[in-house]
């Protein structure tokens, strides 16, 4: 997701992260222009949601555990519209699939490095270029104010990534696009080696989008990508 802050310092919340990093990513963060906020457990993370309303909130998954990937889905099922970054130890395809499915967007490599951590927060938090309030195709309509799906008039909640992913495929309708173009235009980085991020979530939208009588509208194409297209 990209986020068009309503402040022109937006928060970014770290929670249970260690002293040494929470160090760096202050300086980090300032000098780049944006506000950090400290959460040494998850009691503290929901009090500065509550007050200070980050734009996105960065979550140690190995410190903060079972109660990082709870906090995650509880955020998730409350729709706070937050991005949620997970820092991970090793980036296995389990530990992908966990952290996705608790609700996070995305995900970072330990150790901590400046330029990538700032280049994940500057792709998220970017600020939109006065883009359309709507986009359609079938019976697919988009409130890109709001941020959710209508879907034969009916309101579908979408996750963060979710309505990034489907944002992107509606504004190429009919187009084939290849998964590298969707991860460097949804998740921000370039293509290396094989992930499962895109099928998770094209798994996720179809479940949404694809209910009932409704004819498949996401279509594999194999070895390339995926495009948006009437059966």
């Amino acid at each position: 997701m990209v986020v068009s802050p309503s402040t022109p310092n937006p928060y970014v919340l770290l929670v249970k992260t260690n002293d040494a990093l929470n160090q760096k990513a202050n300086l980090d963060l300032q000098e780049a222009g944006y506000i950090p906020l400290i959460a040494l457990d998850i009691e503290q993370a929901w009090v500065q949601l509550k007050q200070q309303h980050p734009a996105l909130i960065v979550i140690d998954r190995d410190r903060a555990g079972e109660k990082g990937l709870q906090f995650c889905q509880e955020l998730r099922l409350a729709s706070y519209p937050v991005i949620i970054v997970m820092l991970i130890e090793q980036e296995t395809i389990e530990e992908r699939v966990i952290c996705l499915e608790a609700g996070a967007d995305d995900y970072l490599l330990k150790p901590y490095r400046s330029e990538s951590f700032l280049h994940r927060v500057r792709f998220y938090l970017q600020p939109s270029e006065n883009p359309p309030e709507q986009l359609a195709f079938g019976h697919l309509v988009l409130d890109l104010s709001n941020r959710h799906l209508i879907l034969t008039g009916k309101k579908i909640d979408l996750t963060m990534k979710e309505f990034e992913l489907l944002k992107y495929l509606m504004a190429h309708p009919r187009e084939v696009v290849t998964r590298e173009q969707i991860l460097e235009n949804v998740w921000g980085y370039d293509f290396h080696g094989e992930s499962n991020i895109i099928e998770v979530y094209i798994r996720y939208l179809r479940l949404k989008i694809e209910v009932g009588d409704q004819k498949r509208l996401i279509h594999t194409v194999r070895g390339v990508g995926y495009v948006l297209k009437e059966s």
